[in-house]
């Protein structure tokens, strides 16, 4: 399973890269928001500098033309630059016309199989159900990511399940577990994944070990 962080925050998306196990990144105008500094635009930049793999950019327009404007200037930006649509049937349109021109797509807001399936039918690459917000309602957001990879397996669809909306460390195993093919999580929920309090113990405990063991050694060769 592919990891993207979910962020706008350059520093983050450095910190990760540099780690080796950062795929991609998924963005919107809320995560820039809370960043601010330069341009949209130029994050974007930015993190494509940063990651060759696919980083999602967000259009906000809520008609046909204003998302086809905003998903072909962001196409622009970069080579790996894929256009976050919204599921709707304005949403749908947009996909399938920018999928005619080449242009990969991300469907977002996606919460059933059923609307999975459709923007995938409309030929975008990737589709995004929002595990935590389904959890939010008390709704298994997890049954959405596996009713679509068992769809697209069955039925040999190219477009991959993106399982978003992470709230913690559990949702991106059983994320892996229900068949998702990229998972993108906040940078918090990603340093969860590194740190148990049993390795953070060990690592104090191999470290004083090794100093006590040192100090043994000076002494006996002070005598």
């Amino acid at each position: 399973m592919k990891i993207f962080l979910d962020t706008a925050d350059i520093d983050e998306i450095r910190i990760a890269a540099r780690w080796g196990i950062l795929d991609g990144v998924t963005t919107n105008p809320t995560l820039y928001a809370k960043v601010g500094g330069a341009s949209y635009e130029a994050i974007l930049q930015e993190i494509c500098k940063i990651k060759s793999g696919q980083v999602s950019a967000a259009v906000v327009a809520a008609d046909v033309e204003g998302m086809l404007e905003e998903g072909r200037h962001f196409a622009k930006l970069a080579p790996n630059i894929v256009v976050k649509i919204p599921m709707s049937e304005e949403g749908l349109e947009a996909i399938s016309r920018l999928a005619e021109e080449g242009i990969k797509t991300n469907c977002t807001l996606v919460f059933t199989a059923n609307q999975g399936l459709l923007a995938a039918k409309a030929g975008a690459s990737l589709i995004s159900p929002f595990v935590g917000r389904l959890d939010d309602i008390n709704q298994d957001g997890m049954i959405v990511i596996r009713e679509l990879a068992e769809i697209f397996a069955i039925h040999d669809i190219d477009a991959e399940v993106l399982a978003a909306s992470i709230r913690n460390p559990v949702h991106m195993t059983q994320a892996a577990l229900a068949g998702a093919d990229i998972a993108t999580l906040p940078f918090k929920v990603l340093q969860q994944m590194v740190h148990h309090p049993l390795t953070d113990k060990g690592i104090i405990q191999f470290r004083a070990d090794w100093e006590k063991a040192r100090a043994a050694l000076a002494e006996k060769k002070g005598d």
